[in-house]
């Protein structure tokens, strides 16, 4: 957000030195009787010591007044001078602006999601969300990371202690739609989750854990799912050991393949009023658009694999579709 504050540093100096101007001004115009323009002009080669001629002859007072001006300007001239030069060259300048202009394109979004820590499994969290054209934040109190940030979404990131609520604001919590906490310490994790519970309690958040018993302690505080990279990771070997063709191709559907292929939930509220409470079979979702229901998830939670035709889109519910990405977009353009 713009604030003055983040100048003070050159615009204290222009105040003080604006000041003295309007001090030479009005002394040249009542004490020489000059007009506004003339003693606009005795001020500035006064003040910037430029050394011309004097645009009228004065008095003994106006030039005692000149002298007095001479002395209390020089100073501030040259600080000013100094001040603005040194916020330009130093960088200040530009990071405000780019600081500015990160909070305006943030307060811009909706339906976002944040990533707080930017290491390993926030990048990939990243790529992922990039891959499928997903607005992000990133937040990384690491100064080193942040200025090696190089996708898509590089212009929203922020630096800064993700487990502060301010900064949490500052991403937009308010109007994201998840959060992505992948901190390598799970008690700031914990803290994270808790934080952002309670500032937007239909967020979804997404948890990692590193402890095994931390995975308990994240879901009572509120997260929605916790994953475990190690373990996940093992398991994801053993699997490639056991079933490997398996593996692969559920990799493939699930964003670490092409770009081509697609694997997209709808739920109720998604649909149209046209299609709600409707039954899979009068959907027509395969002649409709080439895509395929593969799954659903019942109000209750329960996962239903290749549902049969006759089931029911009733509030709460999520149909799971795979298709190709101009499969998708048809379907979403239909239904939605």
């Amino acid at each position: 957000m713009f604030s003055f504050r983040q100048f003070s540093k050159i615009y204290i100096p222009i105040l003080l030195l604006t000041l003295i101007v309007c001090s030479g001004i009005v002394g040249f115009m009542i004490i020489e009787k000059f007009n506004f323009f003339d003693a606009f002009y005795m001020t500035i080669i006064t003040v910037a010591t430029v050394g011309f001629e004097e645009v009228h002859p004065m008095s003994d007072a106006g030039r005692l007044f000149t002298i007095f001006l001479i002395i209390t300007s020089f100073g501030t001239f040259a600080y000013a001078l100094t001040s603005a030069t040194k916020y330009v060259m130093d960088g200040e300048f530009n990071q405000h602006f780019k600081n500015y202009k990160l909070s305006t394109s943030i307060d811009k979004l909706n339906d976002h999601v944040i990533i707080c820590g930017f290491g390993r499994n926030g990048k990939q969290a990243a790529h992922v969300l990039k891959k499928h054209d997903k607005r992000f934040v990133v937040i990384e109190r690491s100064k080193d990371l942040v200025a090696a940030v190089n996708h898509k979404y590089a212009d929203l990131v922020l630096e800064g202690d993700s487990t502060q609520d301010e900064v949490l604001i500052k991403a937009g919590i308010l109007r994201a739609k998840a959060l992505i906490t992948t901190l390598p310490i799970d008690a700031d994790n914990l803290f994270i989750v808790l934080s952002a519970k309670s500032l937007n309690p239909k967020l979804t958040v997404i948890s990692r854990a590193s402890e095994e018993n931390s995975d308990k302690k994240l879901k009572i505080a509120g997260a929605d799912n916790v994953i475990m990279p190690d373990k996940l990771g093992g398991a994801h070997m053993a699997s490639l050991v056991m079933k490997p063709d398996v593996m692969e191709f559920v990799d493939y559907i699930t964003g670490q393949g092409g770009d081509n292929i697609r694997l997209e939930e709808i739920t109720f509220d998604n649909l149209s009023p046209t299609y709600r409470n409707k039954t899979i079979k009068e959907l027509e979702v395969r002649n409709r658009s080439g895509a395929n229901i593969i799954g659903f998830k019942t109000a209750q939670g329960e996962y239903i694999i290749n549902p049969s035709a006759d089931t029911q889109i009733i509030p709460d519910a999520k149909l799971f579709v795979l298709g190709t990405t101009e499969q998708i977009l048809k379907l979403k353009e239909l239904f939605e």
